[in-house]
Order: C-alpha cells, then sequence, then structure tokens
C-alpha cells in the first residue's frame, strides 16, 4: 500500500517551513500482520527511500523476528516523513571542526504537518495491531499523556488522534494499540534490551490472537 502522489506532495508543501529534509513513504501490504509507527527517517532512510534501513532498522528486524514476523509481513511508517535535523560540529581527520546534521526528535508542528498522511494510512491500511516505537508515535496516536515507559508491553483498546482541520480529534473506529520502546533506545540504554524482549513475546502472542482478518472483513469494517 502505499499513499496517493497528491496527498504525499500536500505533505511536502506542509512540512516546507521547517527544518528537515527528503521524504519516505511507508511502506508495505494493504492487510498485513502489523503496523508499525515510528518517529522519522534519519540519514539512511532518506537516502534509499527505506523506512528503518538504517541502524536502528537492523535492530528492529531482529525484534520483529523474536515476535515472528518478517519485513514483508508489516506496514511500516513513521509519525513524520522528512528527516528533522540540526547542525552540529564534530572532529575532522585532521583535528579541525567540521559542520553537519544530526537527526533530532520531530516537533509539535512538524507532527501537525504530515498528520494528514498517517491518518489516510490508519484508515486504508488494515492491520489487526498498531504497534507504536517510542513516544511520538504513541502520544500521536493514543494522546500526548501516554508514556511508553508505563505502557510498552500492553494491549490498549481505544480510538485514536486525527487531524480535522487544524485540531485533533478522536475517531469513531476504536483500535488495538501495542507500544514498546523505539529500536534505537537501546543505543543510549541497553537496560531497555531486555523489556524489548519480553514487550516481543508479548506481540508474538497477540498475533496469534488477532490474526489478520480476510480482506471481505477488513473492508467491511471500514
Amino acid at each position: 500500500m502505499r499513499i496517493p502522489e497528491e496527498l504525499a506532495e500536500i505533505g511536502k508543501k506542509r512540512i516546507e517551513p521547517y527544518p528537515v529534509e527528503g521524504f519516505v513513504y511507508g511502506s508495505g501490504p494493504k492487510h498485513p500482520k502489523l503496523m508499525l509507527v515510528g518517529e522519522a527517517p534519519g540519514e539512511t532512510e532518506i537516502g534509499n527511500g527505506i523506512p528503518f534501513s538504517g541502524r536502528a532498522g537492523k535492530e528492529l528486524m531482529k525484534f520483529l523476528e523474536m515476535a515472528g514476523v518478517k519485513r514483508e509481513d508489516v506496514y511500516i511508517t513513521s509519525a513524520v516523513r522528512s528527516r528533522p535535523y540540526k547542525w552540529g560540529e564534530k572532529n575532522g581527520p585532521d583535528g579541525t571542526k567540521v559542520k553537519r546534521k544530526y537527526n533530532r526528535v520531530p516537533t509539535s508542528g512538524e507532527i501537525l504537518a504530515h498528520a494528514p498522511l498517517l491518518d489516510y494510512e490508519i484508515k486504508h491500511v488494515h492491520a489487526p495491531i498498531i504497534v507504536t516505537l517510542g513516544n511520538i508515535g504513541l502520544k500521536r496516536l493514543a494522546g500526548k499523556e501516554k508514556k511508553v515507559s508505563d505502557l510498552h508491553g500492553e494491549l490498549i483498546v481505544q480510538p485514536v488522534m486525527r487531524l480535522k482541520g487544524d485540531q485533533y480529534e478522536w475517531t469513531e473506529k476504536q483500535y488495538r494499540l501495542f507500544p514498546t520502546f523505539h529500536p534505537a533506545s537501546i543505543f543510549y540504554n541497553r537496560s531497555l534490551l531486555e523489556l524489548i524482549h519480553a514487550d516481543m513475546e508479548k506481540l508474538r502472542e497477540l498475533c496469534r490472537n488477532f490474526p489478520v482478518n480476510d480482506q471481505a472483513d477488513q473492508d467491511k469494517n471500514h
């Protein structure tokens, strides 16, 4: 499944005022075993156009294997489709300072700019469970008061937030959300690895309990 080109162009236009670069489409089947919602693409992703294809993506694929699914089984997207960056310096080979772009957390304005894109995917990708990776995806869908540290590994059934005009509102439909930590989090806090592994075991069981429905049943509910 891929969002329509006209919607992608709207997203690119809405994000223009912000310090971001590139654009990455969500990818995966229309009826996946899981839908994954991350934060934003990084340098690798905007280079090759493949979501979660960098260092964090390699960790994510290991986690998915623990949950009993493969990349081709899932739809992968993010709250923001362009890479939010900030300028910083690092030492070059000769010791001089070299300016370069670093990833940063997307702002609320950037998340809102690309909200229509995620709204479209939530509506048209028929996944039995939506896995949010980190706080950005969780707060975008389940509400800003939600925290992954409190809710990881739990199945939450509730409406999700969608954009109407310039404000968010709740959907009438309820969705199954499964929050877990962003795979990049283990680069900064290795103690989270054990928690993520436990979450993946729970997710494996949930995938058995909530298999992909056939297309007729899925389409009837949307």
